[in-house]
């Protein structure tokens, strides 16, 4: 039996991207400043306190680290990347963590993780006109690795819309089955490598990754049953409905009309309409669920509307079924509290994009015969 690869965990969160690295992969190290997600990673794992360190990455020192090990994992704060967030870049004082993390990985040097993977927001390729997204590469380049971004959705493997990026850096030689062409080089991925300098287009990897099989579940498959959750009023269903645009009202009417139970799924966003700003709820009946978001305020929260037999209902999405969506078993424990618990599930990464990920590309490449890159 082969040994565990070892690995650490940068912003773990509740432990999302350990949970999809699954059992051949040991976590020497994780790391997160919160305090509530560093209580629910350590009610799920139960070696965590020989291993978790809760503060700031840039109070951590490189020689708590083990050195040598095989994989660095980093979900850096992503809200400075984000259209929600500003898109304050690299210098923004949330992503600038990222930084705080990368000069652990200049200290250890040689004995740096040999494959590292950097997952952030769609926002990271375009951030300042891309300039941001160079200056990572250019961080990794001058630290001997090669590395290559794919961008997946969620959607894919859960019934979500999430788009994310990931950046997979190694200094290994990957195999040639390893590279070449996938279907989540898309064109976003095409145009960031296109503007990096030609100095570090030598460093790009183009990663080839298997689409996974299709998915088997749908937003109606996961929710949680009609008569143990708390409905809203009808006075409430009706306010949503109120900030309904014709387009999406036209979309209730038709699920009205199909005869059918049907779930869509609802956000509440801003809107310029002649020149103002509109609040609107959008509403889709497509089988998704929207990008889960950490919950700051009620409209930030989604919810869901019921249609059937003529009869309209609202409800916010349960803080179970958030987890679900994001690929966790029901044995997850979650904080009690709504708020808390769709927090650490909203700024997670979802388990089974993790797990096609370390499958198709890491394990192959950290067990395989490839010899490290002398360049």
């Amino acid at each position: 039996m082969s040994r565990a690869l070892t690995f650490y965990e940068f912003f773990a969160g509740g432990g999302m991207a350990r949970m999809g690295l699954g059992a051949d992969f040991s976590c020497v190290f994780a790391n997160d400043f919160d305090p509530l997600k560093a209580k629910t990673y350590q009610a799920n794992f139960e070696d965590a306190e020989a291993h978790f360190h809760e503060g700031d990455v840039w109070d951590l020192d490189a020689r708590a680290l083990s050195p040598d090990v095989d994989l660095a994992w980093a979900s850096s704060p992503c809200q400075d990347f984000s259209l929600a967030g500003g898109r304050a870049g690299l210098t923004g004082g949330r992503s600038s963590a990222f930084f705080g993390f990368w000069r652990l990985v200049e200290a250890l040097g040689p004995a740096a993780p040999q494959t590292i993977v950097i997952e952030n927001v769609s926002g990271l390729l375009t951030s300042h006109g891309g300039a941001d997204f160079a200056a990572l590469c250019r961080a990794l380049a001058g630290q001997g690795y090669g590395f290559g971004a794919l961008e997946i959705d969620a959607a894919r493997f859960v019934p979500q819309s999430r788009p994310r990026i990931f950046v997979i850096a190694t200094r290994r030689r990957p195999a040639p089955e390893l590279t070449g062409q996938s279907s989540f080089q898309t064109r976003a991925i095409r145009e960031a490598q296109a503007r990096l300098p030609e100095d570090l287009q030598a460093h790009w990897i183009w990663w080839s990754l298997a689409a996974p099989r299709s998915r088997n579940t749908d937003l109606a498959s996961l929710l949680e049953p009609d008569e143990i959750v708390a409905w809203r009023t009808e006075a409430q269903t009706c306010a949503l409905l109120d900030l309904m645009s014709p387009q999406h009202l036209a979309r209730i009417e038709a699920a009205k009309a199909s005869g059918e139970r049907q779930i869509g799924a609802v956000f509440r966003r801003m809107r310029i309409e002649d020149g103002r700003r509109v609040q609107r709820a959008e509403v889709r009946f497509d089988g998704l669920a929207g990008c889960l978001r950490t919950p700051r305020g009620g409209s930030s929260r989604q919810t869901l509307v019921v249609v059937e037999n003529g009869r309209i209902r609202s409800r916010l999405l349960s803080p179970r079924e958030g987890a679900r969506l994001m690929g966790l078993p029901d044995s997850y424990v979650l904080p009690r509290a709504a708020t808390g618990a769709l927090h650490v599930v909203g700024d997670g990464v979802v388990v089974p994009v993790v797990a096609w990920l370390a499958s198709e590309i890491l394990q192959p490449l950290l067990r395989g015969s490839a010899a490290i890159a002398a360049e």
